[in-house]
């Protein structure tokens, strides 16, 4: 599209190396023929469907000559807009002709990040440690809906402190049905705990009384019910630990990448290498943000407004743009630090008590917005972060 708003070209191209060498030509041959010292290039985000065009855009020598701007776009952000016209069908080629005329109005400010490679890479691994974690916590939600089906008891009071622990998976795997271990010796039962919890529990025996009793009280389902339900939750806690491993894998691997990469956020106590890693591969140079303002709309961490004459509305809600990713590394290292830095911690208290609804979900959300200027920062300094007891 030329700046005019009128249509320059139409085509298509396969997504490989040499369709987009195909598409470069024609974008190279136009601004030539056009007379024009700048293009700006958008695509919409399709997951990884999208990245390796634009690293070639991005690395393209035949387009240095030119300023070019390119832009990668939220979904909802090109529908929005295709909304502004009427009855517009759905096709590539029209979509083509909306993101470009979008980009032609130049009020999109999400251009792509041409920073170091090293950030790139650092996110590839956060963001897949992410996903991760995500499938981690539904198979554990999986796995928690059958224990009830199992031990209907156990999975209510909480008898152990983790239902994922050794102890916890040994006696499901151990006994196959509740019969057995309600009814077993309780000085074996008690042996067994003592072996699987590694003098982990205060009080072995009481422990041990108590399941047996919660196994008593427990739902007895048909037993070719018992048996499928043994047979899943065999099956997801062997899915567990598989996960479990992979996500120690990726932490092996972050550290390894973050070493490269020079960096204060360490020097906050309650943001390990986790955390500081998939912050700062989201953020990657922190100057490429106006203030601490702007990068915590990037993560999503903004609140709408709600403004009409001498009316302003106190209960608001969270913007639903931004980087998710990005949102997720923050509100974990600020669940952290409301642990372990007397600051945060009083932050957190503070706002979690001004509400009765919501209450963790909004002060959490809040605590990670004043980490977002800590960050900033750090970042923008390259200072040491001193704990405010240590001034």
């Amino acid at each position: 599209m030329k700046p005019d708003g009128e249509k320059q070209s139409s085509f298509s191209v396969p997504n490989n190396r040499v369709g987009a060498e195909t598409l470069v030509d024609r974008v190279v041959l136009s601004l030539r023929q056009l007379f024009l010292p700048k293009v700006v290039i958008g695509m919409e985000s399709t997951s990884v469907y999208g990245e390796n065009l634009m690293y070639f855009l991005r690395e393209s020598g035949k387009l240095g000559s030119f300023e070019r701007n390119l832009h990668m776009l939220n979904p909802k952000q090109v529908k929005k807009f295709k909304d502004s016209y009427s009855d517009l069908p759905k096709n590539d080629f029209v979509d083509a002709f909306v993101i470009a005329d979008h980009l032609r109005f130049g009020r999109i400010t999400s251009e792509v990040y041409m920073g170091d490679y090293r950030y790139e890479a650092l996110k590839t691994l956060t963001r897949a440690r992410h996903q991760a974690v995500e499938e981690l916590t539904r198979e554990k939600q999986r796995f928690l809906n059958h224990l009830f089906m199992k031990f209907s008891s156990m999975a209510q009071e909480k008898l152990l402190s983790d239902n994922f622990g050794a102890t916890a998976l040994a006696l499901l795997e151990e006994f196959e049905t509740l019969d057995e271990l309600a009814y077993m010796d309780t000085d074996e039962l008690t042996a067994f705990i003592r072996k699987h919890g590694k003098s982990h529990f205060d009080d072995v025996e009481g422990l041990s009384e108590a399941l047996q009793k919660a196994a008593k009280d427990s739902y007895r389902p048909p037993t070719v019910i018992a048996n499928s339900v043994n047979q899943v939750l065999a099956i997801s806690m062997s899915t567990i630990r598989l996960m479990q491993k992979q996500v120690k894998e990726y932490d092996k691997a972050i550290q390894k990448q973050l070493s490269l990469i020079p960096n204060t956020l360490l020097s906050v106590k309650g943001i390990g290498l986790v955390y500081a890693a998939g912050i700062l591969s989201e953020i990657g140079d922190i100057n490429r943000f106006k203030g601490q303002a702007s990068l915590a709309k990037y993560a999503g961490l903004s609140w709408t407004q709600h403004q009409s004459g001498n009316f302003e509305a106190e209960n608001t809600k969270l913007i639903k743009s931004g980087n998710r990713h990005l949102r997720y590394y923050l509100c974990e290292a600020a669940n952290s630090l409301r642990r372990c830095d007397s600051e945060f911690k009083r932050y957190y208290n503070l706002k979690f008590h001004e509400v009765n609804k919501f209450q963790h979900r909004r002060a959490l959300a809040l605590t990670a917005r004043k980490l977002v200027r800590l960050v900033y920062t750090l970042l923008k300094t390259n200072r040491l972060y001193i704990p405010p007891e240590e001034y």
